[in-house]
Parts: structure tokens; C-alpha cells; sequence
């Protein structure tokens, strides 16, 4: 029977979501492009027929994330700038690398603010990495955008950070920040991830619980997030603050579980021995140079904006996503 209702229904949808298509021949800018997350979500837009150009201080057009020079005038002209520019949180927390952190984020955001005010067509949106970690380590609390920001290093960055693309914005420009969970993804020409560690950990059977094992465990199959970054690109009503994560965090114990069931070996024979917080600070520090407070805590967050906005996971359980990056 005809609807007129369902008529409208249908257009709307249609029009809130554009075909991939029309992101064809799009010039794409990505700050920061030559790690992790800029390689592949540079090959993802690129399969989309999108021109990317990437600063970087290795690859693409230099960068040094802080002074303006010859790199502005890739901005001129350019469909949307996309910043995923910052240190990486992987590190023993010195001073220093707490400094570092927090600098290579604000003023790299800063300097892109200049240099949109430096051309004479600024592209018309800007996607502006965040983190999750804003909201900090709330035991059980499940945070979403609504929520206030925690206490400590991270939230401090995460409010900073968006407190410079605020500044840096154009009042013109459709902005988007995408608050980041952990980012699960096959390995690429920009490293393996994370998830490489814990995969191999996995495999020889010490992959078990960290601690209590109780902390949240937030997570995001990158082809998620490059379709959330799609969305942005197509989708002129998007903007504002978005939570991107899969919409079923899970504790730290229930994601070594079933990574230890995907990744084979010893793991998925059911071998999992258990690391006590005394060893984890030790052997964060000694063995693999890092901070035990990323496996020591976490939080639970959910994408409440994206699913209320109808925006479809390809990958929403973790058992699935983990197949599909592991091939078991």
C-alpha cells in the first residue's frame, strides 16, 4: 500500500546517506598521514577514487607539524582536511613524553588553523581525531558523548586537543571530532598496531587477563571508522562531537578471551595465564617500554550519536571483527 510517509522516510535516509560513489575525485587532505591509521584509512579513501595527499615528516609532503611553509597550499582548493597528527600514547609517560603528547596534538591542530586562514579556498570540513581517553578510567560507567571528561593525563590532552580545533576552526567550516576507542586493524606499510602485540601474546598463551581483568575494553574495527570518515566526507548534517567505537565495548578479560580464540596457538587451545598489576608495572616498564596504565585501566564508552543518526556497523561484536583482521 502506498505511504507517503514511508516515501519520505526512504528520500531522507537516501539523502542522509550518499552513495560512496560521490566521494570520487574528492581531494582529501591527511595530516599525520603516515602512521597507523593514516595508511590505511588512506588506501580506504583511495578505493574510493579520492586524491589524498598526506603530510608527514617522513612520507608525502613534508610536515613538521608546528611551523607553516609550502604544505599549506595543499589545503587550497582541497574537498576536506582529515588530522590524525599526534605522538603516539604507546611510551613510558615522562615528563617529557607527557610534554611531547600533548604539544604535537595542540599545535599541530593550531598550525592547520593558520594555514586555513593563509589560502584562498579552505576546504569546507575539517575531521579532527580525539580520544575516547577523555573521559578517562570510570570503573563501570559506560560514557558516551553526554559525559563529562575525566581526570589525569589523557583527559587533560583530549580536552586540550579539542579545545585548539575549536579555536582553530573556521566559523565557516563543518567541523567533526571523532573521541577514538582502540582501533583494530590488519597490519600496514604503518606498522602493525597494538593489536600485533597482544595478538602474538595471544599466541604463545600469554594472553590472560591484565589485572582484574574488570577494566573496559572499548574497541573499533577500522573499517568502521573509515566508513564514519566516509560519512563526514558525504554527509553535510554530520558535525559536532562523535564517540567512535563499536557499540559493544567489553571488559579487558572478555577481549583477551576472544583474541586468544582468533589468533590460534596456545590461545585458542584455551592457555591464557593471567598478569597480576605488580608484574604488569614491571614488565610495561622493563620488557616492553611502555605505560602499564594502558592495560592496567580503560572505560567503557558507546556511540550513542552515531547509532541515534542510523549509522550501521559493519563489524559491531568483537568475535567478528577479530575473524576478520585474523583470518581464523
Amino acid at each position: 500500500m502506498f505511504s507517503f510517509q514511508r516515501v519520505v522516510k526512504l528520500l531522507k535516509s537516501r539523502l542522509a546517506f550518499p552513495m560512496t560513489a560521490s566521494l570520487s575525485a574528492r581531494r582529501i587532505v591527511i595530516a599525520g598521514g603516515s602512521g597507523f591509521l593514516g595508511v590505511s584509512l588512506a588506501q580506504a579513501l583511495r578505493a574510493k577514487g579520492c586524491e589524498i595527499i598526506v603530510l608527514s615528516r617522513s612520507t608525502g609532503t613534508r610536515w613538521d607539524a608546528r611551523t607553516l611553509g609550502p604544505w599549506v597550499q595543499t589545503l587550497d582548493g582541497a574537498d576536506a582536511l582529515i588530522n590524525l597528527a599526534g605522538r603516539s600514547v604507546d611510551c613510558i609517560k615522562t615528563p617529557d613524553h607527557q610534554d611531547e603528547i600533548l604539544r604535537s596534538r595542540v599545535e599541530s591542530t593550531m598550525v592547520l588553523g593558520l594555514a586555513m586562514r593563509q589560502v584562498h579556498r579552505p576546504p569546507p570540513l575539517w575531521v579532527q581525531m580525539s580520544t575516547a581517553h577523555i573521559y578517562g578510567d570510570p570503573p563501570q560507567l559506560v560514557c558516551d558523548e553526554s559525559s563529562p571528561a575525566g581526570l589525569g593525563l589523557a583527559p587533560t590532552v583530549g580536552k586540550a586537543w579539542e579545545e585548539a580545533f575549536a579555536h582553530a576552526k573556521l566559523p565557516q567550516q563543518r567541523g567533526v571530532v571523532l573521541r577514538t576507542s582502540f582501533v583494530i586493524a590488519k597490519p600496514n606499510a604503518g606498522g602493525a598496531g597494538a593489536l600485533g602485540t597482544l595478538a602474538r601474546l595471544a599466541r604463545l598463551g600469554l594472553g590472560g587477563k591484565v589485572g582484574s581483568g574488570r577494566q573496559g575494553f572499548s574497541w573499533l574495527h577500522d573499517s568502521d571508522l573509515h566508513a564514519m570518515i566516509e560519512r563526514a566526507l558525504t554527509t553535510d548534517s554530520m558535525q559536532g562531537v562523535y564517540v567512535a567505537s563499536s557499540p559493544s565495548p567489553v571488559s579487558q578479560a572478555v577481549f583477551m578471551r576472544e583474541l586468544r580464540r582468533a589468533a590460534g596457538g596456545l590461545g585458542a587451545l584455551g592457555f591464557g595465564l593471567p598478569a597480576p598489576a605488580p608484574l604488569v608495572r614491571l614488565g610495561a616498564a622493563l620488557v616492553l617500554r611502555t605505560d602499564p596504565d594502558l592495560a592496567l585501566y580503560g572505560r567503557y564508552v558507546t556511540p550513542t550519536r552515531l547509532l541515534r543518526e542510523g549509522f550501521a556497523f559493519k563489524h559491531p561484536t568483537l568475535a567478528g571483527a577479530l575473524r576478520d583482521i585474523l583470518g581464523n
